[in-house]
């Protein structure tokens, strides 16, 4: 096995918890419609606005066209939406840390809409060689291209490379496109696959 040189992180559900629950949520009672429905609406429109295919003024339009309601009047309901379930866990953020100071290098790949990108550089984190968000680049996970961009940007191969998602469609697409690759369930499990896979 070649040696692992690049570990790759998701962001929600793995560096932070799952902010889908907490978005439809918010959405749901701003636009005033079920859960139900607004899922509906949402899954339809949702890729695109991730790739950037549409904006998010046009992604308010095609949702609140489907479910009958008007536009949102605020400037973008998606960011506050975002912020307020924005849940990080401190110990995945240490753990990219920790690996970087070792001499690994580190990536974060994301299905990120714009509104959500522009709020992950408020933070200015700085425990990441290579930043990949789907919304900058036009592609997303489980896409090859996504994960093919990112471990170049790294400088690895993808066999040197080890990702980390919650969603197991998405580690298929890791794995399908040459890396390595652990479904996350929690911090100290994510430590002993690492070790498994040879990272210390």
């Amino acid at each position: 096995m070649e040696v692992i040189e690049s570990v790759i992180f998701d962001w929600g559900g793995v560096l932070i918890e799952d902010p889908s629950p907490g978005i439809v949520k918010y959405c749901s009672e701003a636009l005033a419609v079920s859960k139900e429905d607004y899922i509906k609406a949402h899954r339809k429109f949702i890729e695109d606005f991730e790739k950037s295919v549409i904006s998010e003024e046009k992604f308010w339009e095609r949702i609140c066209n489907e479910l009958g309601v008007s536009k949102p009047k605020v400037p973008s309901l998606w960011a506050d939406a975002f912020k307020a379930g924005y849940v990080p866990r401190e110990e995945v953020f240490s753990l990219a840390a920790g690996l970087r100071k070792k001499g690994y290098k580190t990536a974060f790949l994301s299905n990120t809409e714009e509104p959500s990108m522009r709020y992950f550089h408020q933070f200015g984190y700085d425990m990441f060689d290579v930043l990949v968000f789907s919304c900058a680049e036009g592609t997303r996970k489980p896409e090859s291209r996504i994960y093919e961009l990112t471990v170049q940007r790294l400088g690895s191969e993808a066999g040197q490379s080890v990702f980390i998602d919650d969603k197991p469609e998405y580690i298929s697409g890791a794995q399908q496109a040459g890396l390595h690759a652990i479904l996350f369930e929690n911090v100290s499990q994510v430590k002993n696959e690492l070790i498994m896979l040879g990272v210390e």
